[in-house]
């Protein structure tokens, strides 16, 4: 038998997020659980906690940037003074066997990035941070996404619209891309960007109110 989840002594009615992506503001909504950005400001360099470092697999790599996010996170919540709630962090990254996929950088890395994508099967890796007053949770998932083969045009098109700039593996999943994924394996909102089952166990733990 699979004893209960430690749940916080104090509940919480929101969670901090330390993120700027409105889909992991949208899938905590889903989940009833209402969040509050805390975002960097203009003094803090948060794209070189996504730096990459040589040799790194793709699994020590999301979990190592996740966890230097939720650090910063608790440096920047008490620097503000803001009022004490757990703080979530996530970090989504996409790798072609070891090779990390990070956001590309222009039109022709995005194009590079599909047409390696193209036909094949990749990981899609989330990991999910939690502090609250007792430490700091993490959990990890890792999905698996099958492109049918794309067409140049697809490719240039998609790219033509800009959406690949600023996600992981230079495409969303929730997207116009949606069409030509033939399979998935694992989390769908975890290929969003934050996975719902894990995300919740977590909260839960912290004590954050949920919609059950």
């Amino acid at each position: 038998m699979t004893p209960p989840e430690p749940v916080a002594s104090v509940p919480h009615d929101f969670v901090w997020l330390a993120s700027q992506s409105p889909r992991r503001r949208q899938l905590l909504g889903q989940l009833g659980v209402r969040a509050e950005l805390l975002v960097p400001d203009a003094l803090e360099d948060a794209e070189s906690l996504e730096a990459t470092c040589a040799g790194e697999p793709p699994r020590d790599y999301v979990q190592r940037v996740t966890a230097a996010k939720i650090a910063a996170a608790q440096q920047r919540l008490a620097r503000r003074g803001l009022p004490p709630a757990p703080i979530l962090c996530a970090d989504t990254t996409v790798a072609l066997g070891r090779r990390i996929l990070g956001k590309p950088a222009d039109a022709a890395e995005a194009t590079r990035m599909l047409s390696a994508l193209s036909g094949r099967t990749h990981q899609v890796l989330t990991a999910v941070a939690v502090a609250h007053a007792a430490g700091v949770e993490h959990d990890l998932k890792i999905s698996r996404v099958r492109f049918a083969p794309l067409d140049d045009s697809v490719i240039q098109a998609y790219v033509a619209s800009g959406e690949p700039f600023d996600k992981a593996g230079g495409y969303a999943i929730q997207g116009p891309m949606a069409g030509w994924i033939a399979h998935i394996e694992g989390s769908y909102s975890g290929i969003m960007g934050l996975p719902l089952h894990e995300t919740a166990r977590l909260l839960r733990a912290a004590g954050v109110r949920s919609a059950l």
